[in-house]
């Protein structure tokens, strides 16, 4: 059952008992992705994410205020996600510095895969002109820079923070740019994306003499 087909049926039984508030925010921001991901921000209109939720669009408005509103509740909860599972990653890895970046790597791409709606929505909607979206997106860069930041400083505790923050920096670019890469070439893995970045950076994560 996709999420379109789940909405409907809640919605058919919201009539018969109503969801706790909370809840509903969930359904809908599931709906509002889904949607924004494949109908681009542009062309959503409110109308449309409150028919497949089942809701009347004044009562969308009153929950998200507008579809702004909407689209910045959505790359936040993309961005929490994000966030949760690179750092289960690094949580649960076990060896040195270098295999705690490999596998915070390894959970990005996977990420990419395993929640392609919340990675289109993080990727598709940087060319919004909407200060909010930029600056929610801005801050999924960030926390993935500073979390990549802390694991450099692990391997390289000699180095100063800005040398670290130009490495996590450009760390943090190169997962985009291979993420966006693999949707033309299915044929990399996120295990191949992780092993292609790390016989990059590698040389970088050895203590200097």
């Amino acid at each position: 059952m996709n999420v379109e087909q789940a909405a409907g049926n809640s919605a058919t039984n919201g009539r018969r008992k109503r969801l706790p508030r909370a809840e509903r925010e969930q359904q809908i921001l599931a709906v509002a992705e889904q949607v924004f991901a494949t109908n681009s921000y542009q062309a959503t209109s409110m109308d449309d994410i409150a028919h497949r939720v089942g809701l009347s669009k004044p009562m969308l408005y009153e929950y998200f205020g507008s579809k702004e509103g909407l689209l910045v509740a959505c790359v936040e909860r993309a961005r929490r996600e994000l966030l949760d599972a690179t750092t289960e990653a690094a949580a649960g890895a076990a060896g040195d510095s270098a295999q705690l970046l490999h596998d915070c790597l390894l959970a990005f791409f996977r990420f990419s895969d395993d929640h392609a709606q919340s990675w289109a929505l993080l990727r598709n909607e940087a060319a919004i002109p909407v200060a909010t979206v930029n600056t929610e997106l801005e801050a999924t860069r960030e926390q993935q820079t500073e979390l990549t930041a802390r694991l450099l400083e692990a391997s390289r505790p000699e180095l100063d923070q800005v040398r670290l923050e130009a490495f996590a920096e450009s760390i943090i670019g190169a997962c985009e740019r291979l993420a966006m890469w693999r949707e033309k070439r299915p044929e990399i893995t996120a295990e191949h994306a992780t092993q292609h970045l790390m016989a990059l950076i590698s040389p970088s994560l050895m203590p200097q003499a």
